[in-house]
């Protein structure tokens, strides 16, 4: 009988975590009788065959590892049906008979296409921004916002020394979930994020009464969908006579080691979606829900809407003085 093979892929923005993923989908799919070929660079490593065998020794001492092993592009080819073929076609010549797709939306709409073309993937949801919308919790995330609580934390020795207001940027393109977490563990005067629409004027007057009420340094937090920290820190200059400095964390929020909680939740994602092409089960997005790992046809997952947490925004504005 012909031994099945898994293929394991990287796609999207890279998170921490990732690595851990590649680990356990590689072991598991060993274990349970698969060869395992690691596919580099994502859909465009696909399309053009950059792919090797992987063994048990392929992934040891990377579970600690931030980025991917695979490295990750973005691949504007796969986009049209033209390259989807491609890949199908170049899996079929590998004897690929399922793959594990680790990244975001725009990596599970690339695998519903392959799934489509009768090769069944399985995609493992993993991003930073914690956008994902079928699943509570994705890869990333706890790392990331650790790092920018401890890089605000340095910020605000500074601020402290000086008595300044500083307007930091956290990532979250669209998302403002690691700008309200992080501004509440960093006791951020003020969080601005896309969700919820936001008025300088009463960003002003908070800072004012904070400021008689005798703060004399500040942490005005604004999620990368709104930017313009610049601009935000002129103004509250020039409003406020508090002297004010913008920083922008950037990709340092992408690296590092996984956390804890990032490293188990990567390996049991990447384990359960191997339990799913065993039983040749594709076309799926694995996610948690109520702490439990589910999955869901892929459609169906990019059609959920992810609802904000509001109760948790309203808190860190209530306790934020």
């Amino acid at each position: 009988m012909l031994q099945r093979t898994i293929g394991v892929l990287t796609s999207g923005g890279d998170a921490p975590g990732m690595n851990a993923a590649i680990r356990s989908v590689v072991r598991a799919a060993l274990k349970k009788g698969f060869r395992v070929v690691g596919v580099q660079r994502g859909y465009n490593g696909l399309i053009h065959g950059e792919m090797f065998e992987m063994n048990m020794r392929s992934v040891s001492n990377i579970i600690n590892r931030g980025g991917t092993i695979l490295y990750t592009a973005r691949c504007p080819e796969f986009r049209e049906l033209s390259g989807v073929l491609k890949a199908k076609e170049v899996c079929e010549k590998a004897g690929i008979c399922g793959i594990v797709v680790i990244g975001g939306d725009g990596s599970f709409r690339g695998a519903a296409d392959l799934s489509a073309q009768g090769i069944p993937c399985v995609g493992v949801p993993a991003t930073i921004d914690n956008d994902i919308s079928c699943t509570e919790y994705a890869i990333g995330y706890d790392t990331a916002m650790n790092t920018a609580v401890e890089m605000i934390d340095k910020i605000r020795d500074t601020a402290e020394s000086h008595d300044r207001c500083n307007v930091i940027e956290v990532m979250g393109r669209h998302a403002g979930h690691i700008a309200v977490n992080t501004g509440i563990a960093c006791g951020a005067t003020t969080i601005i994020i896309p969700e919820i629409e936001f008025n300088m004027d009463e960003i002003i007057d908070k800072l004012r009464t904070a400021h008689k009420m005798g703060k004399q340094h500040f942490i005005v937090l604004v999620a990368e969908g709104i930017g313009k920290v610049d601009e935000i820190a002129k103004h509250i200059q020039e409003a406020t006579g508090i002297e004010s400095r913008s920083t922008i964390l950037g990709h340092v929020q992408r690296g590092g080691s996984p956390s804890v909680k990032d490293r188990v939740t990567a390996s049991t994602m990447g384990y359960y979606a191997v339990n799913l092409l065993e039983k040749s089960i594709g076309n799926r997005v694995i996610g948690i829900k109520n702490d439990h790992v589910v999955d869901y046809d892929i459609q169906e997952a990019l059609s959920m809407k992810k609802p904000f947490e509001v109760d948790l925004y309203n808190i860190a504005n209530e306790i934020s003085f």
